[in-house]
């Protein structure tokens, strides 16, 4: 299987979080890590910038570049594909972690924040597949990874969210249209899903509390199984929508108490969203 030592990755969101344990894993491989995000200066209540990652990549064997961006803005997304392909003449890999949540109704749900939704998750995607393209073509082993669910219709994920529901399964129709049309290049484009809820942000404020953490994985198997999916040839392993869990039994893991953030509440872990 291809490696990722000295492997160009992109990965928006990058400064907490899942995007974060994927940075630190790359990293150990001996990756170039392209940390973008919005988070260059720190935060109130959340921990984390794109310095302080970029200080964790380089002391875990990577190399680090901190961005500032926010992927609402195309013309930023498109400086960034362009400063890094130039610079390293390819991009190997762009993960599309950076995301925006509100689990409100079309009732509940401003413009402003159907609009935000919209822009930072399936745009995002649009975006990052147009701009990166030219540079993707020149890797041998180039990926794409979103961070979005299989398309599940069940009307109990569609009452109550739809707009957020609406930005997430964009993400994934697009991959799946992306896949067929790069295939001819040797791209690979899929999506990850965990099959848990990850003890993130987006858990804790969005979702639940800090006690829904309890019933939560640790993002480091997200991490584990974006590990694999890069280091899978992409000519044959394109437009799937993969879950975590699933993604590393293929892999031959078995143990999964590894990744409770909470292990007496192992046995209680919830599963996530848009799976029934």
């Amino acid at each position: 299987m291809p490696e990722l030592k000295d492997k160009v990755i992109i990965i928006t969101g990058a400064s907490r979080g899942i995007g974060r344990a994927m940075a630190l894993t790359f990293a150990k491989e001996g990756a170039t890590v392209v940390i973008a995000a919005k988070s260059d200066k720190p935060h109130p209540k959340l921990p984390g910038t794109i310095h302080t990652v970029a200080e964790e990549v380089e002391k875990a064997g990577g190399k680090a570049v901190p961005v500032a961006l926010d992927v609402r803005k195309e013309l930023a997304i498109k400086r960034l594909c362009d400063d890094i392909g130039q610079k390293f003449g390819r991009i190997d890999a762009v993960i599309n972690n950076a995301g925006a949540i509100s689990l409100t109704t079309v009732e509940e749900t401003s413009p402003k924040r159907y609009d935000l939704m919209q822009q930072v998750n399936s745009r995002a995607v649009y975006c990052f597949g147009h701009y990166a393209l030219p540079y993707l073509k020149k890797s041998d082993n180039p990926h794409i990874l979103n961070l979005s669910p299989p398309v599940n219709l069940n009307e109990k994920w569609l009452k109550d969210y739809s707009p957020y529901t609406l930005s997430k399964y964009g993400m994934s129709i697009l991959s799946k249209g992306m896949a067929a049309e790069f295939k001819e290049h040797g791209i690979a484009v899929n999506t990850l899903w965990p099959q848990t809820y990850i003890a993130t942000a987006a858990i804790e404020f969005a979702v639940g509390n800090k006690e829904t953490l309890n019933y939560a994985r640790k993002p480091q198997i997200m991490a584990d199984a974006a590990k694999v999916i890069l280091t899978h040839p992409s000519q044959n392993y394109t437009g799937l929508w993969l879950i975590d869990e699933e993604v590393l039994k293929a892999a031959r893991v078995t143990d999964f108490s590894q990744y409770a953030y909470s292990p007496e509440h192992e046995d209680k872990i919830q599963k996530d969203l848009f799976l029934d």
